[in-house]
């Protein structure tokens, strides 16, 4: 699947000057990230269950 196909979320926590933050897209078996600044840039994924421990550990504080 190609970026292009892929819907994209910004964090909502992305100033409005659109700096240092990601985008993710959701597909049933793994989490897309890339850099919103630079969407040409080839992105990465991460297995849900491992995208689900990072979510856990960031939370956490």
């Amino acid at each position: 699947m190609s970026g292009t196909e892929l819907m994209w979320f910004k964090s909502s926590y992305s100033s409005a000057q659109g700096d240092d933050c990601i985008e993710v897209a959701v597909t049933e078996r793994a989490v897309r990230v890339r850099d919103s600044k630079d969407v040409e840039r080839p992105y990465f994924a991460v297995g849900s269950e491992g995208w689900a421990q990072f979510v856990r550990y960031v939370a956490r504080g």
